[in-house]
């Protein structure tokens, strides 16, 4: 089995819940804490493509709204209001360390067969200039994904790793990693180190929804590791709110739960 720290090509999906407190405001040092890690992972030669939620939780919290609104145009003003928000972030913080990012925007409808080329064209052309590319769905205008609140940005994430020819796709969450049992509910809880195929067992552990300011959840994660897997791609799930972890990881220490199909 390859190193993590043997990966060229990453790329690292992190959720609402890392970036943004209870309250959907900005967990300010947590995303401080997210970007100069990134950065230095950069600087030892890696590849980073960013797939990046929280439009939705950022707009909510600039437009001072405690709860997701439950109509479609309600939430596609909150991702307009919130993706400014988060582009001004990131590029901020990135120049800090020298680093351009560009953001790319992608729905479903663009990712279909005939212009897929497109989409690795642009990333394939950023990567060789040097920049980070941040990519989010545009939730402005894909109201299917909207309205039927399925977790997109993880399955985004294993299809940009494809299209990308990602050596690994990490995905942060709010959560540890893959466990035997729901360990909200109980207390011996085992954290799963390594899963070598999804199987019904595997499906079966998955859970519900996490943030209230997020979608998605376990099934979302798992979708998208079935998805990575098809493209020989190997996924890390770990804990988000501790984004200093990525150092041990990219140090060869275990760190969350590793899917990988290759059995050594």
């Amino acid at each position: 089995m390859r190193k993590i720290s043997e990966r060229k090509r990453i790329v690292v999906k992190v959720g609402t819940s890392t970036l943004t407190h209870k309250t959907g405001r900005l967990n300010i040092r947590r995303v401080e804490q997210l970007v100069k890690t990134l950065a230095d992972i950069y600087n030892a030669g890696h590849e980073v493509i960013l797939v990046s939620s929280g439009a939705i939780g950022l707009g909510m919290g600039k437009l001072g709204m405690v709860e997701r609104p439950q109509d479609t145009p309600g939430k596609q003003a909150c991702a307009a209001v919130g993706q400014c928000e988060l582009m001004y972030l990131y590029d901020d913080l990135f120049s800090d360390y020298s680093i351009t990012v560009a953001q790319m925007l992608l729905t479903k409808y663009i990712l279909l067969e005939d212009r897929r080329q497109n989409v690795e064209n642009a990333l394939e052309r950023l990567l060789s200039l040097g920049v980070i590319p941040v990519v989010n769905e545009n939730d402005t205008v894909a109201i299917d994904e909207l309205e039927l609140e399925v977790g997109e940005n993880d399955s985004l994430a294993a299809v940009v790793a494809t299209l990308a020819n990602a050596d690994l796709l990490i995905i942060m969450s709010d959560i540890d990693g893959l466990y035997d049992c729901d360990p909200k509910e109980a207390e011996d809880a085992r954290l799963i180190p390594v899963v070598h195929e999804i199987n019904e067992e595997i499906r079966g552990l998955a859970g519900g929804a996490g943030s209230k300011f997020g979608t998605g959840g376990m099934k979302t994660k798992i979708h998208a590791v079935e998805l990575a897997y098809e493209a020989g791609i190997d996924v890390v799930l770990m804990n988000g709110k501790r984004p200093r972890r990525l150092y041990e990881l990219f140090e060869d220490k275990e760190v969350g739960t590793l899917f990988t199909l290759s059995q050594d």
